[in-house]
Parts: structure tokens; sequence; C-alpha cells
């Protein structure tokens, strides 16, 4: 499998250093700054001196072989341009981007060639949000690309969920509950079982049906 990682500042050398822990991956960093290329190089890591946003050099780097490419350079121009040569014109399987600016973000679509976007600014939002709402809908973790959640809602105190049956709940479409961990254990969710107090319910729901899954258990977003 080889990676390709575009820039090669902290966070590219940072992540070539973590792929280059798993066996049978091929790890290559490409950057602009002939310094970088350089330091990188003494470090001991695959590099080639190229600048993305051109396709002929970045054709140079054998950038068709690869099947996962990661654009972490400086600039959001920069990194828009590069996702769509890298999915367009190279067609790479699997191109994540990261947003410098929080801002931007609307623009790192799969139009321009991003199949998954990474805001810190949105990430360390989302914790601090979910955190200040115990009890309420809480997101997990996002698949396929963020169109699908898995999210988790601790039943509290004087909750109207104490006492019901799964099957009475009004659950939407495209949601389902998959786990319902009760103290030490873990409980496959059934027709008949009663949630009580403190049961912690884990459900996958499509994003777009995460408001309607939460006002069917009776929380928040």
């Amino acid at each position: 499998m080889a990676v390709f990682i575009i820039g090669g500042g902290r966070t590219g050398s940072f992540l070539a250093k973590e792929f280059l822990t798993e066996e049978g991956k091929e790890v290559v960093i490409v950057d602009k700054e002939k310094e970088v290329v350089e330091k990188l190089k003494n470090q001991g890591f695959n590099v080639h001196w190229a600048n993305a946003c051109d396709p002929v050099q970045l054709e140079e780097t054998g950038i068709r072989k690869a099947e996962v490419a990661v654009v972490v350079t400086g600039h959001d121009e920069d990194n828009l341009v590069i996702c769509q040569l890298l999915k367009k014109y190279f067609g790479v399987p699997r191109v994540i981007a990261r947003v410098n600016h929080p801002k931007n973000k609307w623009l790192y679509t799969r139009d321009w060639g991003v199949e998954l976007a990474v805001s810190a600014t949105h990430i360390i939002a989302d914790i601090l949000r979910e955190e200040a709402h115990l009890g309420d809908l809480v997101t997990l973790l996002r698949l396929r690309g963020g169109e699908v959640a898995i999210v988790e809602l601790t039943i509290e105190k004087y909750s109207p969920l104490i006492g019901k049956a799964i099957k009475e709940l009004a659950l939407p479409s495209e949601s389902l509950l998959v786990g319902i961990v009760r103290g030490k254990s873990v409980l496959i969710p059934q027709g008949d079982t009663v949630l009580e107090e403190g049961d912690e319910i884990i459900a996958l729901s499509s994003v777009k049906m995460e408001g309607e899954l939460a006002r069917a258990l009776g929380a928040t977003t």
C-alpha cells in the first residue's frame, strides 16, 4: 500500500512516522521546499522535491501508485488544487486533506476531490459542544465521509425513556439502536428490552436523521 503525504512540515512528518510503523506500507513525502526535503532525507524518509500543484512535477513523484494521499500543506488554496489533481487527474482512490482556516471548510468537498476533510478547529468545537451537553446525544464517530454517525445517549434520572420497551420508541428511518451498555454488561437491543436509568444507548444513524433520532430519544444534538 503506497501512502503519499503532500507537505513535509510537522504534521506531514509526524504522519509519515506513524504510517512507517505499519508493515506493508510504502510512505512517500512530497514537498516543494528544498530545505525541508533535505532535512527529511537526512532523517531517512523517502522524499520528493516537487511542487504538487504542478501535474508534471507530481507525476514524476510516482503518484499514480498511491492508494491513499494525505494533503497537509499550510495553504488551503494549494490543498484544494492538489486534491483535485490527485482525484480527477491521477485517480488516487482515497484523498484526505487538512483544513487550515476553519472558514474554508465548506470548500473541501468531493467536487474538489476531497473525500475526508480534517479541521482541528471544528473537531475541538464538536468535543466542547458534546462535553457541555451531558445526557444529550453525543456523536462518537462519523463514517462514510461524514454521512453516517455512531451516537451515544445516557439515560439520566427522570428520563421519559425509563421503563419503556424498545418497540415503543418511535425511531426514525435510517437509524438503528445497536447496543445498550448497562453496568458492566453489553446488551443487544430487542423489541422487548426495557430501558433503565443509567443505560448508555449506542445508535447508528444517517447524519441527516440525527435530529429526529434525538427527539425520539428525548435528547438534543
